[in-house]
């Protein structure tokens, strides 16, 4: 060994083997995922800034001339300013339409469109529930009850006919008024209500359901009195929600009429506007004082349903000469047999004290049970009914 070899380092200069240099393989699993990768970062990039805003729906192209875009638009001008001219008055005598009342839903995978109405009544429903066009005034949410120019107000025009109440009233027989409420919203049970329950039964419509105004029609067909129920702000709202349009405490009086026209705009044919929940906002003067005045001012009656013990409805309705009821029992309380006897013993002791009696029911089955149970033998017993617009004549007078 050389005095060299001592004395270099280690690894250097070493002797390379000869040989075949070694290639890389790939294998078929290792191209595959390769080409998966890429295939993925490329559809992210197309994804991101792609020019597919419609996620993959059926699309068409169509070239658009200008030109003939805007020799479109000045014949459309063009006859609706024809039409106008001929015919001027049917334009300004024409019921202003709801233009927001509709909400145009699109599936996104089959493409179907279906229109759903959210704005307030419609001429279809005035018609469907008999409304009487002299009785009704034009709002942007709809036709709302209004005094006739000849002074026919509403709860005259849609009052169940005396019949033998007038009778009853001079010989001083005892007359009881019973509200069915809640009705509208389930179909089974308001049409039994409807088509069970003798014509003197007064009933109570929700506003919410589309098809109320139909159901209103059949009511008054079979000779109801029909009262629509506004909703009003409980204490606990908004955990207890009446629904949309509550009349609230916190709004400004503008805003709670609004609302009110609103409601009021459901259907048409109603005697009067009876509270829906409400023990906040009928406990409060400030908020309810108003709402009864425009019940005055357009020929209603107000009913209480005597759900909010606190209500100052009968004073405000006093100093401001609405015709007024209050109910005297709520004769389902407690919705059992024996409870409900009891409550309809106490309204019979009432109409034999005071001559005439209140009574109101919710819209369950056992509460219309009892009611037609009870109708059947009233007469026999010694007592009238009466529609809600008798009871609340008396309320007035007294």
């Amino acid at each position: 060994m050389a005095a060299d070899d001592l004395s270099a380092p280690l690894g250097q200069d070493l002797p390379r083997k000869k040989g075949k240099r070694r290639s890389v393989s790939y294998q078929p699993t290792t191209i595959a995922l390769c080409a998966l990768g890429f295939v993925l970062a490329v559809f992210l990039v197309w994804a991101m800034v792609g020019g597919d805003p419609m996620g993959g729906e059926p699309s068409a192209a169509v070239t658009l001339d200008p030109a003939a875009i805007a020799r479109s638009q000045v014949a459309a001008k063009s006859e609706a300013a024809a039409a106008a001219a001929q015919a001027p008055a049917a334009a300004t005598s024409a019921p202003a339409q709801n233009q927001a009342g509709v909400v145009t839903i699109i599936d996104g995978s089959t493409g179907k469109r279906q229109e759903v109405p959210i704005g307030g009544g419609d001429n279809k429903q005035a018609s469907a529930a008999g409304g009487d066009q002299r009785l009704l005034e034009t709002t942007r949410h709809g036709p709302i009850p209004k005094i006739a120019t000849d002074g026919t107000r509403p709860a005259d025009a849609y009052a169940r006919p005396v019949g033998n109440a007038s009778t009853a009233a001079s010989t001083g027989t005892p007359r009881i008024a019973i509200v069915v409420s809640g009705l509208g919203v389930g179909t089974k049970f308001t049409n039994d209500a409807i088509t069970r329950l003798p014509g003197t039964i007064t009933l109570s419509f929700n506003p919410y359901n589309p098809d109320v105004a139909r159901a209103v029609g059949k009511a008054r067909e079979t000779g109801h009195e029909v009262l629509l129920q506004v909703p009003m702000e409980p204490f606990d709202y908004p955990d207890n929600d009446p629904g949309p349009q509550t009349l609230l405490t916190s709004l400004t009086i503008e805003q709670n009429i609004d609302r009110l026209y609103w409601v009021m705009s459901r259907f048409p044919g109603y005697v009067g506007l009876a509270n829906y929940m409400g023990s906040r906002f009928t406990a409060t003067e400030a908020a309810l004082t108003p709402v009864v005045k425009e019940a005055v001012k357009r020929g209603l009656i107000y009913f209480d349903d005597a759900s909010a013990t606190r209500s100052l409805a009968a004073q405000i309705a006093g100093a401001n000469g609405v015709s007024f009821a209050k109910a005297d029992v709520v004769l389902d309380a407690v919705p059992t047999q024996a409870e409900m006897a009891k409550a309809f013993s106490k309204l019979e002791q009432v109409a034999r004290t005071n001559g005439t009696a209140v009574g109101v029911v919710g819209a369950l089955p056992v509460s219309l049970e009892r009611v037609v149970l009870w109708a059947k033998t009233a007469e026999s017993r010694g007592f009238v009914l009466v529609p809600i617009s008798i009871a609340a004549t008396r309320s007035k007078q007294s």
